[in-house]
C-alpha cells in the first residue's frame, strides 16, 4: 500500500477515519453550567452567561486529546473549571481546583499516565482580537431657545470636523435631551423635555437619519445622559430629573430596555465610555452640583461614587478622544458658565481642571468625531445661546472657538455615527 493518510484519528474499532485536524469537533456550541468530554474531540466552550465545569473522562490512555476552545472570548468573565474525574492533572490529584480564565484562549490536552496524567500540550491565547472600525461622524440634535421654544434641527459633522448647516430633524422636539451611539455606527436619541417629561426615542441611522420616534420605554424625564459602552456596542441612559437612580439599557439592535436602578444620583450630568475595554464614566452633575464620578463596567454595571476631582458643575458634556481617553467639558459651576476641562485616563482616572479655552456655556453637547478626536458644541452662556463649537484633538487639546454654524441653542444632545469617512 502506498499513499499518505492525512488528518486522522485512530477510533476503539480499529477503523481509520477522516476528522479535522486529527479531532472530531463538536457540532454544537457548549453554553450549559456542565458539559462532560470524550477524548478524540474538540468543543467551543460559551460562557457568555455563566461558567461552565467541564468533566474529563474517567478513564484514558496514553496519547488521547481533548481541545477547548474560548467560543466567545468571555473566559475572562465567566471562567471554564476541569473537573478531571479521578485522573491527575498535570501530576495533581482531581481534588485541586483547576481554572482557566483569560478571554480568548485554547486548551489542547493530552493525556500521558497514571502520575502526570492530563498535560495541557497547548494553553495559548488568541492576540487578536477584531475591534470595530472608530466611529467617524457625530450629529447635534434638537435643543431650545430661550423665548422661543425648543428647536427641530440637526447639525451633522463630518470626519474632519466640520459642522454643517441647519437641516429639519424628524421625530418629536424636545430639549434637555440625551443621545449615545450603539452598534459602534449608530446613534440613538432619548427622553427629554417635549412640553413635559417623555421617554420616547429616535433611532440615528449609519447615515445620519433621524428614524421617528418609537414608543417610550421606561420612567419618563429629562436631564439625563448616556454614552455607549461594552464591546458589543450597548448603551446605557443615566438618571434625570425625575429618575436620578434610574437606568435604561439600549442593546447593540437599538432596542431600549425598561428601568434598572443605578447606584449614581445624576441629573444633569455627562457620561462617556473610556479605555479599551468597553468601560464607561458618569460624573459631576446637579441636586447639589457635585464633581463626583461613577466607573460603569463594559456589562454596564455601575460601581459606587468616586469623590470628586475637578470643579463642580453641571449642564457639562463629555467625549472620548485619542486611543481609550476621554474629556469631560464646560458647565455650570453654580454662578456661571464656565469652560473648564478634566482628562479622563485609560483606567478611568479623572484629571484635575484644565484651565478653559473657548466661550464658557452650559447645557452644551459633544460627540467623537474622525476616529480619535472630539467636539464640544452649542449650549448658553454670558448673552444667551451660542452656536459655536471646540475641536479636541486626538492629544486632548481644546482649540479655541469656532465661529458658529446653525442656530444657536442650548440643552441639546449629540452623539457619533457612521464608521465610513
Amino acid at each position: 500500500m502506498s499513499g499518505i493518510v492525512q488528518n486522522n484519528i485512530l477510533r476503539t474499532s480499529g477503523s481509520i477515519a477522516v476528522a479535522a485536524a486529527g479531532l472530531n469537533w463538536s457540532s454544537t456550541i457548549i453554553t450549559g453550567s456542565t458539559v462532560t468530554v470524550e477524548a478524540g474531540n474538540g468543543y467551543w466552550i460559551d460562557t457568555a452567561s455563566n461558567t461552565c465545569t467541564i468533566t474529563l473522562p474517567s478513564a484514558a490512555a496514553k496519547g488521547d486529546q481533548i481541545v477547548l476552545i474560548d467560543y466567545a472570548r468571555t473566559w475572562g468573565t465567566n471562567s471554564i473549571f476541569i473537573d478531571s474525574n479521578g485522573l491527575n492533572y498535570q501530576g495533581d490529584p482531581d481534588t485541586d481546583t483547576v481554572e482557566y480564565t483569560t478571554s480568548g484562549q485554547s486548551i489542547n490536552i493530552v493525556y500521558s499516565d497514571a502520575t502526570k496524567g492530563w498535560i495541557p500540550l497547548e494553553d495559548d491565547v488568541t492576540a487578536l482580537e477584531p475591534v470595530a472600525p472608530p466611529t467617524q461622524k457625530g450629529i447635534f440634535a434638537y435643543g431650545i431657545i430661550d423665548g422661543t421654544g425648543r428647536q427641530s434641527i440637526q447639525n451633522l459633522v463630518s470626519s474632519s470636523g466640520v459642522v454643517a448647516s441647519d437641516a429639519s430633524s424628524t421625530g418629536t422636539t424636545r430639549a434637555y435631551v440625551a443621545a449615545a451611539t450603539y452598534g459602534f455606527d449608530k446613534g440613538i436619541i432619548g427622553f427629554g423635555n417635549s412640553g413635559s417629561a417623555s421617554n420616547i426615542s429616535n433611532l440615528i441611522n449609519n447615515s445620519g437619519v433621524i428614524s421617528s420616534d418609537v414608543t417610550g420605554v421606561g420612567t419618563a424625564r429629562a436631564g439625563l445622559c448616556a454614552t455607549g459602552f461594552g464591546l458589543s456596542g450597548e448603551a446605557i441612559f443615566f438618571g434625570g430629573d425625575g429618575g436620578k437612580t434610574t437606568g435604561n439599557k439600549v442593546s447593540s439592535s437599538g432596542v431600549v430596555a425598561s428601568n434598572v436602578t443605578i447606584a449614581s444620583n445624576t441629573a444633569n450630568a455627562a457620561a462617556v465610555t473610556f479605555g479599551l475595554s468597553g468601560q464607561a464614566i458618569v460624573g459631576f452633575g446637579s441636586g447639589p452640583v457635585t464633581a463626583v464620578t461613577y466607573l460603569v463596567s463594559n456589562t454596564g454595571v455601575v460601581g459606587s461614587a468616586v469623590t470628586g476631582v475637578g470643579e463642580a458643575r453641571f449642564a457639562l458634556a463629555a467625549a472620548k478622544y485619542g486611543s481609550g481617553l476621554a474629556l469631560f467639558g464646560f458647565g455650570d459651576n453654580g454662578p456661571a458658565a464656565v469652560a473648564t476641562t478634566n482628562k479622563v485616563s485609560i483606567t478611568g482616572v479623572v484629571a484635575s481642571n484644565t484651565t478653559g479655552v473657548g466661550t464658557g456655556r452650559q447645557y452644551i453637547a459633544a460627540t467623537n468625531y474622525g476616529g480619535d478626536k472630539a467636539i464640544f458644541g452649542f449650549g448658553t452662556g454670558s448673552g444667551g445661546e451660542k452656536g459655536v463649537t471646540n475641536l479636541v484633538s486626538n492629544t486632548g487639546v481644546v482649540a479655541a472657538d469656532t465661529a458658529q454654524v446653525g442656530t444657536a441653542r442650548n440643552a441639546l444632545c449629540a452623539c457619533g455615527f457612521s464608521s465610513s469617512a
